[in-house]
């Protein structure tokens, strides 16, 4: 499994929880669009390479094709997830709040959850 993680604030200010998932998962696509050009120069090719949400407005509004007078203020940058989803470059995948492994890097977990992601990251804890 490969995993890429960074945080960074972000350059605008959202209005919504739903416009700042959409931005940060766009920032997501160009890392994936990048680690995939940098696996082709090995042989490995990828399709469809998902990117977990735990946003369902930000997954509904990446895979909508249709521009909405609501997200007419989000900058044109932003909307770079979307043509990477029509290409089938990568696939926007709704993950629920419980399971979404990368809280483990950004949130304050209790023991149970912070063991489980622990282990689905393939980590061992060190006595």
């Amino acid at each position: 499994m490969l995993i890429s993680w960074f945080s960074k604030k972000q350059n605008s200010v959202a209005l919504s929880t739903t416009e700042a998932e959409y931005i940060a998962a766009g920032s997501c696509c160009a890392q994936v669009m990048w680690m995939k050009q940098q696996l082709l120069d090995y042989g490995f090719t990828f399709e469809k390479v998902p990117i977990r949400c735990d946003n369902t407005s930000a997954t509904c509004l990446g895979k909508n094709l249709v521009h909405h007078s609501r997200t007419k203020h989000i900058d044109i940058r932003y909307h770079f997830i979307k043509d990477h989803i029509e290409k089938g470059d990568i696939e926007l995948v709704f993950v629920p709040t419980e399971e979404q492994v990368a809280d483990i890097f950004t949130k304050p977990l209790d023991e149970n959850t912070f063991s489980k992601f622990r282990g689905e990251l393939g980590l061992c804890e060190i006595e």
